[in-house]
Parts: C-alpha cells; structure tokens; sequence
C-alpha cells in the first residue's frame, strides 16, 4: 500500500464516496476508509439480519419465525433517488454507479406503533391507506404528477 496520499477520506457514507469519487476522477490520489466492518456509515444496508442485531445490540437475536438471516436486507436510511436529480448525475460522473444497482421499488414499509404499514407510491393507494404518513405527502404527490 503506498503511504502518500493527496486526499484522505474517512468514512463510506453517500457524502464521503461522493467526495473520494470526485477527487478521484479530477486525478488526486485517494485513500478511503472504514472503521466499520460494512460500508454505508449511517445509511447502509445490513445484511444478514443477525448483523442488524448486533448492530444495536440486541443480545437475543432474530425469531426463527423471521426465517433466514440472509433473506433480509435493512437500510438504516431507506435510500430513494428522482431518476433525473443532481445526485444521479453526480453518481454518474465519478463512475460509482460501476457498484451501485438500480432497482424499481416494488414495496416499501414502514414500522411505527407495532405494526409495518405499506407506503402509497400512488395517489389512489395513498387516499385509500391507513398508513400513518403526513398529509403533505398526497398534495406533494400530485404536484410533482401536475394533477394540481
């Protein structure tokens, strides 16, 4: 390993590989470290679900009624990005995306007061959905749809 850097980049965070990716491609030489044995800082992705046990420190582990570790995958942070937005552009330029998949959300959930709640991803489930989401999120939705 050389030992002479021109940046040093700690943590793997979305900034901090935004951050190593752009001085990369601008030619500085980059080292990018982890004191965490998974990448992602506060917004990763824990696999298998034993791991996301240990990470907060709960001694009993998983149910089995939860079936097997490796079939979960937790964000810490769900991640979504607009198809078109400034970050894809910039993921795009520094060539990460070279690790990233890009995937169509089928389903997402939210945990609040015991229960898992599915998230509208459209007007009409959004309207009809007991999900405890701000209200804001409907308007929002139809703003950015031009359904005003």
């Amino acid at each position: 390993m050389d030992e002479e850097y021109d940046v040093i980049v700690l943590g793997t965070g979305l900034t901090e590989c935004i951050l190593s990716g752009i001085m990369s491609v601008n030619g500085k030489k980059v080292l990018h470290m982890d004191r965490n044995p998974y990448y992602g800082g506060e917004s990763s992705s824990i696999t298998p679900l034993e791991e996301l046990y240990k990470r907060f420190q709960l001694l009993e582990g998983p149910p089995e009624s939860m079936g097997r570790g490796r079939d979960w995958n937790v964000d810490l942070i769900p991640k979504f990005l607009m198809a078109n937005g400034q970050l894809v552009k910039m993921l795009l330029y520094t060539e990460v995306t070279r690790y990233l998949d890009f995937k169509v959300v089928e389903g997402s959930f939210v945990y609040k007061g015991g229960k898992i709640y599915k998230v509208p991803s459209t007007e009409t489930e959004a309207l009809a959905s007991r999900a405890p989401l701000e209200p804001w999120n409907i308007s929002k939705c139809r703003s950015q749809e031009g359904l005003q």
